[in-house]
């Protein structure tokens, strides 16, 4: 054995140990073992985890070119990020269970219904999919045809667990009202604002879900894209992060594990920029399905679907109407003024402003415009449920 290889295989068991912690809070959540026989299944856990890391180690050392195996770090990471996205799912239930119960009670199971419909996966297959065939499509935009994919995607990341959450909260919520199914529960020690939060947390989280898997898709379609338009001496891919390179330097320099540790680094950098933009995309899906749950417990799931979709396109439009009718006096610019101001400004969830330009955003100023985005979606949200929860006080569900 090489001492490269030597070198190379307690990192490849390390970054195996960082998967099987990363897997155990789900693991120990879908298995219903008893205590003694969960240790033993850990310590079969082990074994793998050794033995896997050992096989990879081997797999590097045959494939030892440098993209080859940054290949490999960014898919280690990706599906790192995956199983943290999924335990943090498992963290946040259990912590609502813990301190609130009634509503965590609620909020799981209509996470579990949300997710168990084959529309939850109809939607992100469709939507991944999109994404992907979005990388050939022909775009005739000079060089920018990436900037295209990138709009294209976080515009489907947006508007596919939108519609999934609407849908969904009509459904759900207008069904139990309706069916009578809500007396049983509000029968029992539920209040009906555990309820109704309840409901929206955990389709909430349902459409989280969703984005999680179609960001997970975003991020390799944009680095696919990437390099399936470079053209070696015509075109030039983006350059590293120099916080990268520095760490690479002083750790693993150019040998195999710092080329792995050089591909996970990329799969951060890739996570971070398009963090903001999933943040913005998602306050519009927190908002609309705050609007659908509140209108949920006043009126059946047809008229409520019809409302979204008016309040949806009101919302985008709403600033270009008053600036249109800003010259004309009267009725007409008062009403834009009422529409503009009681309907959610939608067009703040545009990120496509940030991505189709010629030079990046400043990083400062595009943090501090997503945290403005993500406040004013939360007051927006906590304005609708509020309303939501003063119309369904009176409502009748006996």
């Amino acid at each position: 054995m090489s001492p490269a290889f030597l070198q190379l295989v307690p990192f490849c068991v390390l970054l195996f140990l960082l998967q099987g912690l990363a897997a155990l809070p789900w693991m120990i959540a879908l298995s219903r073992q008893p205590a003694r026989e969960q240790q033993w299944f850990l310590l079969k856990v082990v074994g793998a985890i050794t033995l896997g890391g050992i096989v990879f180690a081997s797999i590097l050392q045959a494939s030892s070119d440098p993209g080859v195996v940054g290949l490999w770090g960014r898919f280690y990471a990706s599906v790192l990020f995956l199983q943290l996205g999924i335990d943090f799912f498992i963290v946040v239930f259990y912590l609502m269970l813990t301190f609130w119960s009634k509503a965590g009670g609620v909020a799981l199971a209509a996470f579990q219904e949300g997710v168990r419909q084959p529309m939850f996966w109809l939607l992100t297959i469709l939507g991944s999919a999109a994404m992907v065939i979005s990388i050939v499509i022909p775009y005739f935009t000079f060089g920018e045809d990436t900037k295209m994919v990138k709009e294209i995607t976080y515009a489907l990341t947006m508007i596919f667990p939108a519609i999934f959450g609407v849908i969904n909260s009509s459904i759900s919520v207008s069904e139990e009202i309706e069916g009578r199914t809500a007396v049983t529960l509000l029968s029992k020690p539920v209040l009906r604002r555990d309820f109704l939060l309840g409901k929206f947390i955990g389709i909430t989280l349902a459409a989280a879900f969703m984005t999680m898997f179609m960001s997970f898709s975003l991020v390799w379609v944009i680095l696919a894209k990437t390099h399936y338009d470079h053209q070696p001496g015509l075109t030039t891919l983006p350059p590293d992060p120099t916080w990268l390179l520095d760490l690479i330097s002083k750790t693993y320099g150019q040998t195999i594990s710092g080329d792995l540790l050089k591909g996970v680094g990329m799969w951060v950098s890739d996570c971070g920029e398009a963090l903001p933009g999933l943040m913005i995309g998602f306050g519009q899906v927190m908002t609309m399905v705050a609007i659908s749950v509140a209108l949920a417990t006043r009126v059946p799931m047809v008229v409520n679907l019809a409302a979204c979709l008016v309040i949806y396109l009101l919302g985008h439009l709403a600033p270009i109407v008053t600036e249109v009718s800003r010259p004309i006096s009267g009725l007409v610019r008062f009403v834009a003024q009422l529409f503009e101001l009681l309907l959610p400004g939608l067009a703040m969830f545009d990120v496509s402003t940030a991505i189709i330009r010629e030079a990046p955003l400043d990083t400062v100023q595009y943090t501090v415009y997503t945290i403005n985005v993500a406040i004013y979606a939360l007051i927006y949200t906590a304005i609708a449920m509020l309303t939501g929860l003063i119309l369904f006080e009176d409502r009748d569900v006996a």
